[in-house]
């Protein structure tokens, strides 16, 4: 049974991003994700200019007058939305936490896909798989995947983003949109150099055999430390504990450059394999940043 206070969050999230989609989103979405590939639509009389390589030999022979096979894009898709649930992203200090703001997130994705007739799926993870819906069509099966986004209590505390794509590679037999949703906090440190290599080599074969997009989750607090004294700090996904003296001005200033080195190893990763990236932050409205990336993606498709 899912608790009023829930109830009531899920009705909000689908009146607002109702809105958006069909206010912000209108007609990009279908311009910006390519179908499948072509799929035969009919057969009709050979018009002068026609392609002569998709003559029908058979109805040409049969009805003494040449005939061409006429094809047509195979619009559907099949959209699978990957979410964070770890520790990590159960953080934030400006309007909302950005779990929250991932579902928010999710739901305009997900609303948008079935106003285009297609396929919806869910895989939450942590550094296990903790959730996974197929993708269907239709509202409530939308509704579904913004409960369970909302709703569901994941066993895992850390992130595993390759054994989420492992698990996509098992779940999908054709080419997928993807939405990745993560603060990708697992790049922090030198001593993660192994793990970004591997995770690298996943995600470029991940976008070689989907239309991978990622969609990072950021909070202004994790930029900067502000002169506040000796304070304690707590790893979200490990529980260890440290106690850091922001009074220190060298301190803030590591906390700094650890934080930019971050971002920076992020964005040299999303360039390197090819992935399309948005960034979006607590301190901002995301629909600014999800309108900016259907936009450039659409005028760099009309480039060709």
């Amino acid at each position: 049974m899912i608790p009023k206070d829930l109830f009531k969050k899920i009705r909000q999230i689908e009146i607002s991003t109702n809105r958006m989609v069909t206010d912000v989103f209108a007609g990009q979405y279908h311009s910006v994700f390519k179908g499948q590939g072509i799929e035969f639509d009919e057969v009709r009389e050979y018009h002068h200019g026609d392609d002569v390589r998709f003559i029908d030999w058979n109805v040409t022979a049969r009805t003494g007058k040449p005939h061409i096979k006429k094809f047509v894009e195979e619009r559907e898709l099949s959209v699978m939305i990957l979410v964070d649930a770890s520790m990590s992203c159960r953080f934030g200090t400006v309007q909302q936490l950005k779990s929250s703001m991932a579902a928010e997130i999710a739901a305009i994705l997900a609303f948008s896909a079935i106003r285009n007739h297609d396929k919806v799926g869910l895989i939450i993870f942590t550094d296990k798989i903790e959730k996974f819906i197929p993708p269907r069509k239709g509202t409530s099966h939308v509704l579904r995947v913004i409960r369970e986004i909302l709703y569901f209590k994941p066993q895992g505390r850390l992130t595993d983003i390759s054994l989420a794509l492992d698990y996509l590679h098992k779940v999908t037999t054709r080419k997928t949109v993807v939405f990745l949703i993560s603060d990708f906090m697992m790049f922090h440190s030198e001593n993660n150099k192994k793990i970004e290599y591997l995770f690298k080599k996943d995600l470029s074969i991940a976008n070689r055999k989907h239309d991978m997009i990622a969609i990072t989750l950021n909070d202004p607090k994790e930029n900067s430390l502000p002169d506040a004294g000796l304070v304690a700090f707590k790893d979200a996904e490990t529980g260890e504990e440290i106690i850091v003296d922001s009074a220190d001005k060298n301190i803030r200033n590591l906390f700094e450059e650890t934080s930019r080195l971050r971002q920076e190893s992020r964005k040299d990763l999303f360039i390197s394999t090819g992935v399309d990236h948005i960034d979006i932050s607590t301190d901002r409205p995301y629909t600014k940043s999800l309108v900016r990336f259907f936009k450039e993606r659409q005028k760099r498709l009309a480039k060709g």
